[in-house]
């Protein structure tokens, strides 16, 4: 499943994706990994989350960065979400061109049952059809 925060660069998603990520984390079966663009949110985070910092990894753009999301799911056996910040930064994409990353997103998480949850500096109206129906929240 994807679930999508949207929302103009500010507004405030990643606070609401942190938290998400240390509630879940206390219930949590499986491990959790949080993509980011720096380390910046290492302290606000549970210990018991994986914080990667996907800029460390010279990734040059969305099929590079979609081998690497595959790479992490691969290696861990009991992963049940992927916390993703920034997503158009991390993921070498843009507005015009996210549908593509998302689809395959979507494909992953159906077939190794991990969860994407995914932080978008990208108002509500302006996401593709297809993605407006996994928006959880629009600030």
């Amino acid at each position: 499943m994807i679930q999508i925060i949207a929302g103009e660069k500010g507004k405030g998603k990643t606070k609401i994706l942190i938290e998400k990520a240390n509630s879940e984390v206390r219930a949590a079966k499986g491990s959790i990994v949080y993509l980011d663009k720096s380390n910046k949110h290492m302290y606000e985070l549970s210990n018991k989350i994986r914080l990667v910092n996907v800029l460390d990894y010279f990734i040059e753009n969305q099929h590079e960065f979609l081998g690497f999301i595959s790479g992490i799911i691969s290696e861990d056996h009991d992963l049940q979400a992927v916390y993703l910040d920034s997503f158009l930064k991390i993921a070498y994409t843009s507005a015009d061109t996210m549908e593509y990353v998302l689809s395959k997103l979507e494909k992953l998480s159906e077939r190794f049952q991990v969860n994407f949850i995914i932080s978008i500096s990208v108002n509500l109206n302006n996401l593709p059809e297809s993605a407006k129906k996994n928006v959880i929240v629009s600030l």
